[in-house]
């Protein structure tokens, strides 16, 4: 997405090899008019698939979720990343490793909100290792839901999150795709899919 990429080499700070600064756009202060635009685009590209939910994981990946759920008509289910005292009902949870966090969080959704024939559209904001999407597609399965698509924001092409998803038998779609980042400097995969 050529409005993606532009707004990351004006914004984008890449801080060093592995860590790449979108907080003035995506994560921290988010531009609502680009999120409508990658909404928009979730939604032509997942045309078709009979996608009736997207699930997301808080709290990065809301804004462009809820775009794409907007914009398709459907629901948006927030996954968790912690349980509260308030979740009291059946929850479905999985361990993921953050790559962002260097930690380990129970992934947590409450069952009612994920049924089995759901067929389902998971976004998030960046893929790196493909812990989070993996865990995500765990949590959607276990309740007998379909991952009907992946779609990624920002994918650094450099580490192995495809690949493992790929291996795990989906499809990852990215917007933006990084080749490669060091301090001041970010090129992009010619072409994504």
């Amino acid at each position: 997405m050529k409005l993606l990429e532009e707004r990351i080499l004006k914004d984008g700070v890449a801080l060093n090899s592995d860590v790449l600064l979108v907080d003035s756009f995506l994560n921290h202060q988010v531009d609502m008019g680009l999120m409508q635009e990658i909404g928009r685009e979730f939604a032509r590209i997942f045309a078709g698939k009979g996608i009736n939910k997207i699930a997301t994981i808080e709290s990065s990946g809301i804004a462009p979720a809820g775009q794409a759920a907007l914009a398709m008509g459907v629901p948006l289910l927030v996954m968790k990343k912690s349980t509260s005292s308030i979740l009291s009902e059946e929850l479905l949870q999985t361990p993921v490793a953050s790559f962002t966090k260097g930690s380990t969080y129970q992934l947590t959704t409450k069952r009612k909100y994920l049924s089995k024939g759901d067929s389902v559209l998971f976004i998030d904001d960046f893929l790196a290792n493909g812990e989070a999407a993996l865990g995500a597609a765990r949590l959607i399965e276990s309740a007998g839901a379909t991952v009907a698509g992946i779609g990624i924001v920002i994918e650094k092409a450099f580490q192995p999150g495809r690949l493992r998803l790929i291996e795990a038998g989906y499809h990852p779609v990215s917007l933006a795709a990084v080749s490669h980042m060091e301090t001041g400097i970010i090129s992009f995969v010619e072409s994504v899919s």
